[in-house]
């Protein structure tokens, strides 16, 4: 067969869809295929918490929302070159099982960063202003009692991001504009110098606790972030600070934050993410007027969805001509003999496509 012949299989996971076909999100993306007729897409038929290997059988690429990558979704992985998560985590799927199969897993690096920086300066602000407990006075008919909910500014106060990557920096970036003091961040992979560069101080993980008003979670669920946000963590925090988690659940250690909340030793939170997803049951978190929550989705735009499904839609596209995509999250994988044999066999080629993307 020759490259002009050969197509580039791209399945998307089914959660990407209702039960009746439609595309639940406004714009994925997927119309960067459109010029590019070598790239057939199509949609699992079934959603399922672990991807099967047999809905993987005959495609080269598969991008994916929520289920996860297991040893088993890759055991029969001869013509699957990739997986492209629909986001920056990846704590879903297995990477070495992929490795050793010779499936690179890559993730849309940058997309998310400006959506989630938004949601975090805006939940900063939501607790700080009271603004969950001000709009239920006025819900209630409890008027009266605004003056028990004295709010307080950006101005003079220290954000400390854990974890100091696109996200945090964009956060950063957007704080800019609010007098607040140098921020801090904790990142044993960041140089100083790069840091200093970002007018951040990198410090120890116990002194962000300490000195910070705002402690921010911006790192990637692993082995070694796993609970690193504990008990001890948290009490050294102020009285008078918040915690803020947007990554993923298991890197704070819900009892400790559910204690501290309650005994009143930290001023508040707000949490897109738990151990447990999805929570399908009431929260016991909701249980306090300073905590702030959302279903993993508090960043989620129009805007983030397009640019995250460009991100994939770019990866996949970039595989299929033999170009190596950004994010990937296991390069070692371009090294083993048994990757650059598939790719080469399924790559379309450098020569492009024709106009119009076929889809079934």
């Amino acid at each position: 067969m020759s490259h002009d012949d050969r197509v580039f299989r791209v399945a998307l996971t089914a959660d990407f869809y209702d039960s009746e076909g439609a595309c639940k999100f406004r714009d994925m993306g997927l119309a960067l295929f459109d010029s590019h007729a070598h790239i057939q897409t199509s949609v699992f038929h079934v959603h399922r918490p672990e991807i099967g290997a047999e809905q993987v059988a005959g495609v080269q690429g598969v991008v994916v929302l929520t289920p996860a990558v297991t040893a088993g979704t890759v055991s029969a992985s001869e013509d699957l070159l990739a997986i492209g998560r629909f986001g920056v985590g990846y704590d879903s799927v297995d990477v070495g099982a992929c490795t050793e199969a010779d499936v690179v897993v890559f993730i849309t690096t940058g997309a998310v960063d400006r959506s989630v920086a938004e949601a975090t300066v805006g939940w900063m602000i939501a607790l700080t202003h009271h603004m969950r407990v001000k709009d239920r006075l006025v819900r209630t008919g409890g008027w009266d009692a605004r003056t028990r909910f004295m709010g307080s500014e950006l101005r003079d106060r220290t954000f400390g991001a854990v974890g100091l990557g696109g996200i945090a920096r964009e956060t950063v970036r957007l704080l800019g504009t609010f007098g607040m003091n140098p921020p801090l961040a904790f990142d044993p992979y960041v140089d100083p110098a790069e840091a200093g560069r970002l007018g951040v101080a990198l410090v120890p993980l116990q002194e962000l606790m300490a000195a910070s008003d705002f402690v921010s979670i911006h790192c990637p669920l692993t082995r070694e972030t796993a609970g690193l946000i504990g008990r001890r963590e948290l009490s050294a925090m102020k009285r008078g600070a918040y915690l803020i988690n947007t990554a993923r659940g298991g890197i704070v250690d819900e009892d400790a934050l559910f204690d501290a909340l309650e005994a009143g030793a930290i001023a508040g939170a707000a949490l897109d993410c738990f151990e447990e997803e999805p929570v399908v049951a009431p929260q016991r978190f909701g249980k306090f007027d300073n905590v702030l929550l959302a279903p993993h989705s508090v960043a989620w735009t129009d805007e983030l969805f397009r640019d995250i499904g460009r991100a994939a839609c770019r990866g996949m596209l970039d595989l299929s001509f033999g170009t190596r995509p950004r994010g990937v999250v296991n390069p070692e994988v371009f090294r083993r003999r048994g990757f650059q044999e598939k790719w080469s066999r399924l790559q379309y080629g450098p020569s492009g496509g024709e106009s119009g993307n076929r889809t079934t």
